[in-house]
């Protein structure tokens, strides 16, 4: 009779009206992703190969990749190592000011990527109050890549210090005690203590400030100066294909764009994943 009743029993899921809400998720997604870049393919396959090849080769376009994809990565490994220094400042240490400065690392969330990059040309160029101090050394930071990193540091910094900070806050300093009773120094505490539970979170900052990067307009366009082979950057390539109304070549070079953003996230998230799995094998 009992197992007669236990068969009855609906079974329950995690989330009330799975079905309902799986449907909705998917349709969204779809609309917001799957859609959009059917459609990028789409008018992708409009051109033949030789035309696709000769749109995503062109020296001018080579040129835009490798200063994109370089000066993000410069860009996010800057912020790997300074974006840790600050949440551990702000985890670790009381001092006057510490909320100011915590919420000063959401600023660029909120600031328009295009103020950023008008400030950053006032501060940097050389009649700004920044670059005017440099200029006369011999390092110019605006108008060329220097001024690319700069920007590109300020608008992925806060990816690095919001993923690591809650990570920091978690950790018991308990541990860390019992290492150093235990004769380790500050460095081996670090290494062997604290850096394996922090590393998951190190590359996910390191990997989202990395894709938010590849992908930054605004902020860029104004600190760049856009010379082509110089400085110019792949979105403002796409864009003035657009203006031309060359809409097949601007896909195509987005197409390539996208491709390389994915394999580089796959690459950065695969030992992640791997830890993550070493991790839960070991518990």
């Amino acid at each position: 009779m009992r197992s007669k009743v236990a068969r009855k029993r609906p079974s329950r899921r995690g989330l009330p009206g799975f079905g309902l809400t799986l449907g909705y998720t998917l349709v969204y997604l779809s609309l917001i992703v799957l859609i959009p870049l059917s459609a990028l393919l789409l008018k992708t396959l409009s051109l033949s190969w030789p035309q696709f090849w000769s749109a995503v080769t062109a020296p001018r376009v080579l040129a835009a990749y490798q200063l994109s994809f370089g000066a993000s990565l410069a860009a996010a490994l800057l912020n790997l190592a300074f974006g840790l220094l600050l949440a551990w400042v702000l985890v670790r240490y009381s001092f006057p000011g510490r909320k100011i400065i915590d919420a000063l690392v959401d600023l660029p969330f909120a600031l328009p990527t295009a103020v950023a990059g008008i400030a950053f040309t006032a501060l940097l160029a050389g009649n700004g109050w920044i670059g005017q101090v440099f200029e006369p050394l011999g390092v110019k930071l605006a108008f060329n890549r220097n001024g690319i990193v700069i920007a590109l540091i300020f608008i992925g910094l806060p990816f690095v210090v919001r993923t690591v900070q809650p990570v920091l806050q978690d950790l018991e300093k308990e541990i860390e005690e019992a290492a150093s009773c235990l004769g380790a120094t500050r460095w081996q505490s670090f290494r062997y203590v604290i850096f394996p539970p922090i590393a998951p979170a190190l590359l996910t900052g390191f990997a989202m400030a990395f894709a938010r990067a590849v992908g930054e307009y605004g902020s860029v366009i104004f600190i760049a100066g856009n010379m082509p082979m110089v400085s110019e950057i792949v979105p403002l390539i796409i864009i003035g294909k657009l203006e031309q109304y060359d809409y097949a070549g601007a896909t195509a070079v987005a197409v390539v764009m996208l491709l390389i953003s994915f394999v580089l996230l796959l690459l950065i998230n695969a030992p992640q994943s791997w830890q993550r799995r070493r991790s839960g094998a070991w518990a």
